[in-house]
């Protein structure tokens, strides 16, 4: 008689905790040894809903950590140059070790040319190709930051990697490509051999039924069903998808990934909310640190 094992639930909740309190340590000893103080800036231009909510997100979490939080509300109305300015009024600050401009901005605006002038050793998003170049070649300044939190939910959970096969579902400049080029890495919580689907993809289950870890940002509901998957496999989901109200009000999230079935064949999975979306702020929170110490010539 066969017994199923349930799978282990990966809590981003708990994980991203774990590293907050490491970080708060570790910017507390900076003010208390050096008297440094890490200081990240954001930039919101106009008053999109949800690019307030994050913007506020990121603000608090700043503020929790010690970290010096400069916050900039621009009106929707703002200048390719004024916003420009901005960004290299940001640069030359010494009491700015991260710039961070929240994305979209109003289509008037180019985000490109605003994404490139951010000094790469403030870039704490890992979007400037300076930063996305050193990650290929694997030595990083800054990882992007959903990747990473990616990583250290599967090394924090004690997923083995080295050798294992990766799929990765989504090609985006965000998440899918940066996060394959992570994995394949020669290096701790990585070395991996990695499939890429997309869109273009033929078979898609061809190459799921075979993995071992599969990262799904499909940007699509209930994108990976249990048909797809072989018993034992780690899925870590990435999507957020609203998908109607309850009677209270609130906004029904789920995610890419059909997790009731999956999660009776998976080893490990992170739920929807709750996994990977709490450990993004707090890798940007890493990065921070990790910029003013390298400002310092700590790192």
């Amino acid at each position: 008689m066969s017994i199923t094992t349930p799978a282990m639930i990966i809590n981003g909740t708990e994980i991203s905790a774990q590293i907050r309190e490491e970080l708060k340590k570790e910017v507390a000893e900076l003010k208390a040894k050096y008297g440094i103080v890490p200081g990240l800036a954001t930039v919101l231009v106009g008053a999109n809903p949800a690019s307030v909510s994050y913007v506020t997100g990121k603000e608090k979490a700043a503020i929790a950590l010690g970290i010096y939080s400069d916050r900039r509300d621009l009106p929707e109305t703002t200048t390719q140059k004024e916003l420009m300015d901005l960004v290299l009024t940001l640069n030359n600050d010494p009491q700015i070790n991260g710039i961070l401009v929240q994305i979209p901005l109003p289509k008037h605006l180019d985000e490109t040319e605003v994404l490139l002038a951010i000094n790469p050793k403030k870039d704490v998003d890992g979007f400037h190709p300076m930063n996305l170049g050193k990650m290929m070649v694997g030595e990083p300044d800054f990882l992007p930051c959903t990747p990473a939190g990616i990583q250290q939910l599967l090394i924090r959970s004690g997923i083995e990697t080295d050798g294992a096969h990766v799929v990765v579902i989504g090609r985006s400049n965000i998440v899918g490509k940066p996060n394959a080029n992570i994995m394949l890495q020669k290096k701790h919580g990585a070395n991996s051999t990695v499939t890429i689907c997309h869109t273009g993809t033929r078979d898609i289950s061809h190459f799921t039924r075979d993995a071992d870890i599969i990262i799904v940002a499909a940007g699509r509901p209930k994108a990976l069903t249990a048909d797809m998957v072989k018993p034992g496999v780690v899925v870590i989901d990435v999507g957020v998808n609203r998908v109607g109200m309850s009677s209270s009000g609130k906004a029904i999230l789920v995610g890419d990934v059909d997790y009731e079935p999956v999660k009776e064949k998976a080893r490990a999975i992170t739920p929807v909310p709750g996994g990977v979306g709490p450990m993004t702020i707090t890798m940007l929170m890493v990065n921070t640190v990790k910029a003013a110490k390298m400002a310092a010539g700590l790192a």
